[in-house]
């Protein structure tokens, strides 16, 4: 008997066995209209909270549509909690987030925008998106001007590819600063932390796509060279300039605000009808980590939770790169003289000023 639960896994079910005779696989569509970057099947089950028996009812086999990470209990070990669990964040203040962009003021600045702006052409170009499906090319972080609707598997697609590459730059700046260090015998003054959280949050963004999906081979091999060029390419510009470093992962990170408010408005609009699904709930790994209430449990709301997510990385890089690398602390992470709170850096797309926050 089916479940009142339906998972998402929400793909062709013909899939990335026929990526192989395609020169650009990712640009061509099965006969359900759905990429096959991606496999993804409607899947129910009755499931616990730590455990589930799951069913398929695609017409994918089911050895097709594994769990890459299924729960694993051992003898002793009931569970393992998040290194960093989540801070929360009210409803209002998710609500609150809007795309936003920071315009470049140096030439440094303006070769990192030009870069991100590269960048979205290749992932825009990667996941086959069409010409009438892109924003606005004078606001490409801000338009969210009406465009033909993407697919639920279209839009997994560009979060799995957007999200194993935003877990990548608070990773190489935080590994970077702390050998820096512990070279120098110096304090690093609360960046490492937040640096490293950046990339645990941005990695569980990524755990929580693939409980929705398997992405093919062909994806697989484009996401380990685009993180193999990304990570070594951050490592350099990090060593050479932090401040342009962290301005690219300012912009990189307005493209996912926008990537995500694009997704959120399509689902209002009501073109993304397993989504908006009454039935349709979020994995539990969202659920636990998030902490998402009852009734607030839709692919609307962890939209809106992982936007938000964005969001703070967007400010704080953005305020990172206005601050002295090498002696001023971490605005974000300090207690204020005189019972002044931290900055929130959800609300302030383009980043706080040094003479702000210092």
């Amino acid at each position: 008997m089916l479940s009142n639960k339906v998972h998402s896994k929400l793909c062709s079910p013909k899939q990335a066995t026929q990526l192989s005779r395609a020169v650009v696989p990712l640009l061509s569509t099965s006969p359900l209209g759905y990429p096959t970057a991606i496999r993804v099947g409607l899947v129910a089950s009755t499931q616990q909270r730590h455990g589930s028996n799951t069913r398929s009812f695609s017409s994918t086999p089911v050895t097709h549509l594994r769990d890459f990470f299924p729960a694993k209990e051992t003898e002793h070990i009931h569970r393992t909690l998040p290194a960093w669990p989540h801070h929360g964040y009210t409803e209002q203040e998710m609500l609150d987030v809007v795309p936003g962009h920071r315009k470049p003021e140096t030439w440094g600045e303006l070769a990192a925008w030009k870069f991100m702006r590269f960048c979205r052409w290749g992932m825009d170009t990667c996941t086959g998106m069409r010409k009438d499906q892109k924003v606005d090319k004078n606001n490409p972080t801000t338009a969210v001007a009406t465009i033909a609707p993407l697919t639920e598997s279209q839009w997994l697609i560009r979060f799995l590819f957007l999200e194993s590459i935003a877990g990548v730059p608070g990773m190489v700046a935080g590994m970077l600063r702390h050998l820096r260090s512990l070279r120098r015998l110096k304090r690093d003054n609360g960046w490492i932390e937040t640096l490293l959280e950046e990339s645990y949050n941005e990695r569980m963004h990524l755990l929580t796509f693939m409980k929705m999906c398997e992405p093919g081979w062909f994806m697989k091999i484009i996401l380990i060279g685009a993180q193999g060029v990304y990570f070594n390419g951050l490592f350099l510009s990090y060593i050479i300039s932090p401040k342009i470093t962290h301005r690219f992962v300012g912009y990189l990170e307005e493209e996912a605000v926008h990537t995500y408010t694009m997704a959120i408005k399509q689902i209002e609009d009501g073109h993304l009808p397993k989504w908006a699904d009454p039935d349709f709930v979020v994995p539990d790994i969202a659920v636990d980590y998030w902490k998402m209430p009852e009734g607030k449990r839709t692919m609307k709301d962890l939209i809106l939770y992982i936007r938000a997510d964005e969001a703070c990385h967007r400010g704080v890089n953005h305020t990172l790169g206005n601050l002295n690398q090498n002696e001023d602390p971490n605005p974000f992470v300090s207690d204020y003289k005189e019972g002044r709170e931290p900055p929130r850096p959800a609300v302030r797309p383009e980043g706080y000023e040094r003479v702000d926050v210092m």
